[in-house]
């Protein structure tokens, strides 16, 4: 099982409620949008004016640095790869997802950053390069010693909560966009389609398709 099927299965059922809440709220009127994050939005009714005033202000302001966005982007795209079914978190504009949620819910900022440092660190002390320098295998080698929680050894408990924060936001991310929506298959609610009286019920009363 691959880390897609993984999270489609498994990620989604355990996603922390109060990311998924936040992500509502901020994206609560097209939830489907999150490849427009980058952008200002528009009016919509329903909505109150703070609100749209605090996200337009929220749009504006940057908080990760372009080396820190670029780590963020790398480690989404290990979390959530592109395959033959759609794209990748980066696909997705999941870079710009968590961009926002960090200004949206400053609490996640402190995490975020000092994780993004001590990922830096592993990778130097490990390497001798930052993480976005790393090769594939590299970056794959530090992640697995993270990713799971019960195997990861006590000095990575740092990293481990930084990859639970990086792994919630990415899914929330990815399948709250329209390449994740598209990716599980929701087609939404659908009228019912009526064929008429199946032919094996018919026969059953003896009734002939054609009188119905």
């Amino acid at each position: 099982m691959n880390r897609r099927d993984s999270l489609r299965a498994l990620g989604i059922g355990t996603l922390s409620t109060g990311t998924l809440l936040a992500a509502c709220k901020s994206n609560k009127d097209d939830k489907t949008k999150v490849e427009d994050a980058s952008t200002p939005p528009s009016p919509q009714a329903g909505r109150q004016s703070y609100e749209l005033e605090r996200d337009a202000r929220l749009h504006k302001e940057t908080f990760f640095t372009k080396e820190e966005m670029a780590a963020i982007t790398v480690l989404a795209d290990i979390i959530i790869p592109k395959d033959e079914n759609s794209g990748s978190a980066s696909d997705a504009k999941v870079p710009d997802f968590i961009e926002f949620m960090a200004k949206d819910l400053p609490e996640h900022q402190l995490p975020l950053r000092g994780g993004l440092r001590w990922t830096n660190l592993q990778c130097l002390n490990r390497y001798g390069k930052a993480f976005v320098d790393c090769s594939h295998s590299q970056q794959i080698e530090l992640i697995d010693m993270i990713a799971y929680p019960e195997k990861a050894k006590p000095e990575m408990a740092q990293g481990v909560a930084f990859f639970n924060l990086m792994r919630d936001l990415t899914a929330t991310g990815f399948f709250s966009s329209q390449i994740g929506v598209k990716d599980l298959g929701f087609v939404g609610n659908a009228p019912n389609r009526w064929n008429g009286v199946p032919d094996d019920v018919l026969k059953q009363y003896g009734i002939a398709s054609a009188s119905i």
